[in-house]
């Protein structure tokens, strides 16, 4: 947390206890979300029921980069808010849930799968059942006749378009599987 963590009571007598039970749980909150910038606290006991006790509520707030994360846990929500211990257990866990449903939302970027390896033929030996692929980065990778797909071998040219997967071989790269690019396919 980037500001120190602001806890106020209203209508109530600070407590020390609960002020620790507090700080413990919102220093927890970091688990959740790294980039927390300041988190606040209210403890209030809006109404004092003769017949229902002493009734707690408390909101937690917790500011993020863009964004903002808002809990109360108020008596009319559930009868067991006459302890605040239980309140705060409430109030904290929802707050959890929150932010890692808010880190999960912000993780959710598009999967971009690599675009293979690709380059275009520099070289083809026909008598020899073989040829050579120049990448964008400029490296040579062999490959053979039994390499395209589509028994295509024969009707590629120099300067056609090639996807390729490609391991080491014994005298340097060569391309395991090749494609012929058609017109309408896009290279990253």
């Amino acid at each position: 947390m980037q500001l120190p963590l602001q806890i106020t009571y209203r209508h109530m007598e600070k407590s020390d206890a609960l002020d620790a039970r507090i700080r413990e749980r919102a220093e927890k909150l970091d688990q959740f979300a790294p980039n927390i910038m300041s988190c606040r606290v209210v403890v209030d006991m809006p109404h004092q029921h003769k017949n229902k006790g002493l009734l707690y509520r408390i909101s937690v707030d917790v500011t993020l980069p863009g964004h903002e994360v808002a809990v109360t846990r108020s008596p009319d929500e559930h009868a067991s808010f006459e302890d605040p211990y239980v309140v705060v257990r409430d109030v904290f866990d929802a707050t959890e849930r929150q932010l890692e449903e808010y880190v999960r939302r912000r993780k959710q970027h598009v999967k971009r799968h690599e675009t293979p390896p690709h380059g275009k033929v520099s070289e083809l030996i026909p008598m020899e059942d073989y040829g050579r692929i120049v990448t964008s980065d400029g490296r040579d990778i062999y490959f053979h006749r039994n390499s395209v797909l589509n028994s295509d071998f024969d009707k590629l040219e120099i300067g056609d378009e090639v996807r390729f997967d490609e391991e080491v071989g014994e005298q340097g790269p060569k391309a395991t599987t090749v494609r012929v690019i058609g017109k309408h396919h896009i290279v990253g």
